[in-house]
């Protein structure tokens, strides 16, 4: 029977990881996808927005060229990690079932059973994506996911969002000579657009580069054309592909039939902020999946200490192996 097991080959699963190997706690980490498999999946051209010391875990130095890493950066430094240290991670193994067995879990994955005294699910939230929910939506054209611009070159580009991930998209496609629209619900770019981008989107539109519709909405998606509802009324555009850039979210339904209690508004775990331990005993959130809908709360740079919180707490509730009389 494993100590801990650790669900999510993320960065926090890795610190996790770590953090149990240096309190000589037996583990492993499950992971569904590749190492890291969300920052994978990040835009092949991305840039972290924080510094390469606040994305540090473990205490081992993340050094890159510049101030800010790039995605190819990060992969390489969470990738050295992982293997310098020997962490036991099982990559392209998804978790199925997490059952509660008297002091102990029993968990399924899609190749093995495993029992585990104490569960860590730190699974974060890139995998689900936050719908649109409107006629057209499973087309192929319409996609959540951004890997490289140049797939959308000389194509008629609608993107929907407002924030990073959205005006990202925007700028560029445009770049590489997308017909780039965008589609934004509130009046305005959002204010957690990065402080360097947000001019540079503000004067695209100003002098009519990349065209916007504020206090709008997508309607409906069909193979050629797509409808913007707007204040002025409903409006059609000529287009071939949607980047739906619309956020996403932890897999709250694996969570709450896993046993987890999620809040009503924002399906919040409930957990103790001290320990990281859920209302299921031995059973703790780390990272992102911790904020529910509020994706934006919870990251690696505040987050990489839900390691020596839940580990600490693991160690400190173990029964003495010498009792003293």
């Amino acid at each position: 029977m494993l100590d801990v097991l650790i669900i999510g080959g993320g960065p926090i699963g890795i610190a996790c990881g770590l953090k149990a190997q240096k309190a000589g706690l037996s583990f492993v980490i499950i992971e569904k996808g590749c190492l890291v498999n969300s920052i994978y999946n990040y835009p092949a051209t991305m840039t972290f927005f924080s510094t390469s010391e606040k994305l540090e875990i473990g205490n081992i130095p993340f050094v890159t060229i510049s101030n800010k890493p790039t995605r190819a950066e990060a992969l390489e430094y969470y990738r050295r990690v992982a293997t310098s240290n020997n962490l036991p991670i099982n990559l392209f193994e998804e978790v199925t079932v997490v059952e509660q067995a008297n002091d102990s879990y029993t968990v399924i994955t899609t190749k093995e059973t495993y029992t585990a005294k104490r569960i860590i699910i730190s699974t974060g939230f890139y995998d689900v994506a936050v719908n649109l929910d409107i006629p057209g939506e499973d087309l192929a054209k319409v996609k959540h996911y951004y890997k490289d611009p140049h797939f959308f070159a000389m194509q008629k580009v609608v993107v929907v969002g407002s924030s990073n991930s959205a005006i990202d998209v925007a700028l560029e496609t445009y770049r590489k000579g997308a017909d780039v629209t965008l589609v934004i619900r509130g009046e305005e770019i959002s204010n957690r657009v990065k402080y360097w981008v947000r001019p540079d989107i503000i004067n695209r539109i100003k002098e009519g580069s990349v065209k916007v519709y504020f206090n709008s909405n997508l309607q409906a998606i069909r193979e050629t054309e797509v409808d913007i509802a707007t204040p002025e009324g409903l409006v059609t555009i000529p287009n071939d592909f949607v980047m739906a850039m619309t956020g996403y979210k932890p897999n709250f339904d694996q969570l709450k039939k896993w046993g987890l209690i999620l809040s009503d508004d924002k399906f919040i775990p409930q957990y103790n902020p001290d320990t990281m331990e859920t209302n299921l005993p031995g059973l703790y959130l780390a990272g992102v999946v911790c904020g529910g809908l509020d994706t934006h709360l919870w990251f690696i740079e505040n987050s990489r200490i839900h390691a020596d919180m839940i580990v600490d707490d693991i160690v400190a509730k173990q029964p003495h192996p010498n009792p003293p009389r």
